[in-house]
């Protein structure tokens, strides 16, 4: 399997988007509830942080913090912090800490989003005092108080927890054993009045080495989102998206399926007479599917199809399985989809159509009719399921660190599907 996926991997050269998201201003401006901010702060605890010079900070109130959209540019993030200072024993001051700065995305070259500050402006003003005759200070008395300058160096050390948040979106996450999935930012996100959009282009691991996936033959794009819609974060994405998934599950051999029959030597020898030159013990059928062509995922409005092209070969023995018929089944699935926290479950429903064809056979010619009655009951039964099985443990969204989905409808369209949700901080334990 290796050497086929080093002789296969140069041939992958395309980059364009299979899904993203769109992060919309109340996901923006999101926070988790909790006590006020407002605190006391010990001389030692916060006086460095802060660089206030000689003085003992008494308390810290957060009196604003909004971050807010900038159309075609970025963020702009703007706090006012009261600072209750002592300068003396005797003196007690309240100043207020404006600070408005200016981020922007970039793509680093590891290929991670990372935020930046382009501009940063704090000022300092006193609020009140509790000295008689000095109740308004000049600028450079300000000054002498906090040193605004390292104001905007401690700004820019915030920025490191959410980088550090924004690179786990390119994590590697597992489908299963042997399988990895992995969302790869093409570029740094678009900003605009409807939210943040942010496309992602899937890759798949197999055996630790990425596969080619098919050409999308159709580009796809994020849809524009409902300028009344409620929810933090729409996601999207696009039939080719599920395509390639089910592609990376064939390549990895997790569908390749051994399925018990009800059916022995003997008792196909009544139907089938050549079967009884071929074994001369009863032993129990049994049929092994693999997939002649990789399966396609349809999406429609409204609901989704599983298409699977399977060759089924049949036959005895243990461990020497010797097969003695091969069928070729064609057969469509309902596609269902939901959420769990922050992976997207998926499971094929009841079979909607299914044909078999006979492709081979050791024991002569086999009616249409006469396979249909042996085989496709345990066909229609037993492969959605073993298929679930591999799905059962759902497939990793797009998602950062320390966050989970909820409030979440999954919807689908031609050609792609929604999930719009709302955002919501994990717990920190220990």
């Amino acid at each position: 399997l290796s050497v086929l996926l080093s002789l296969l991997v140069p041939a992958h050269t395309t980059r364009s988007p299979d899904c993203g998201g769109i992060l919309t201003p109340s996901g923006l401006s999101y926070r988790k509830s909790g006590p006020r901010n407002s605190h006391a702060v010990s001389r030692e605890g916060r006086q460095q942080h802060l660089s206030v010079r000689r003085n003992q900070i008494n308390s810290i109130k957060v009196a604003e913090l909004s971050l807010s959209l900038i159309p075609d540019t970025g963020l702009r993030l703007s706090s006012n912090v009261d600072l209750s200072i002592t300068p003396t024993l005797s003196t007690t001051k309240v100043m207020r800490l404006s600070i408005l700065v200016d981020l922007h995305v970039e793509m680093n070259p590891e290929g991670n989003l990372e935020l930046v500050t382009s501009a940063c402006k704090p000022t300092v003003e006193e609020m009140q005092s509790t000295e008689e005759k000095e109740s308004q200070s000049s600028s450079s008395d300000v000054d002498e108080e906090i040193n605004i300058d390292k104001i905007c160096l401690e700004v820019s050390k915030l920025l490191l927890l959410p980088n550090e948040q924004l690179m786990s979106l390119t994590a590697q996450f597992p489908v299963t054993p042997s399988c990895q999935v992995q969302y790869l930012p093409l570029a740094a996100p678009v900003f605009s009045e409807q939210g943040i959009t942010i496309s992602l282009q899937t890759t798949f691991q197999v055996a630790g080495m990425a596969i080619p996936l098919p050409v999308s033959p159709v580009p796809f794009s994020m849809p524009e989102p409902a300028s009344s819609s409620p929810s933090h974060l729409t996601l999207a994405f696009s039939e080719h998206f599920y395509t390639s998934l089910f592609f990376a599950l064939e390549i990895a051999g997790a569908f390749n399926m051994t399925i018990p029959s009800p059916l022995t030597t003997a008792t196909m020898a009544q139907k089938i007479t050549q079967m009884g030159s071929l074994f001369q013990e009863d032993l129990p059928v049994m049929l092994q599917a693999v997939f002649r062509s990789s399966p396609r995922v349809v999406l429609e409005e409204g609901k989704g199809a599983l298409k699977l092209f399977l060759t089924v070969h049949i036959g005895a023995g243990s461990p020497a399985f010797q097969s003695f018929l091969s069928v070729n089944v064609d057969m469509s699935a309902g596609l269902l989809l939901s959420i769990a926290d922050i992976r997207m479950m998926i499971s094929a429903a009841v079979i909607e159509d299914i044909e078999l064809s006979l492709a081979a056979s050791d024991v002569g010619p086999v009616p249409a009719a006469l396979l249909e009655e042996l085989f496709l009951p345990t066909i229609r039964e037993e492969v959605p399921a073993q298929m679930n099985v591999v799905l059962s443990e759902g497939v990793f969204l797009p998602h950062i660190s320390s966050f989970t989905y909820t409030d979440v409808n999954v919807t689908i369209h031609k050609d792609y599907v929604l999930v719009p949700c709302n955002l919501e901080l994990r717990s920190r334990t220990g």
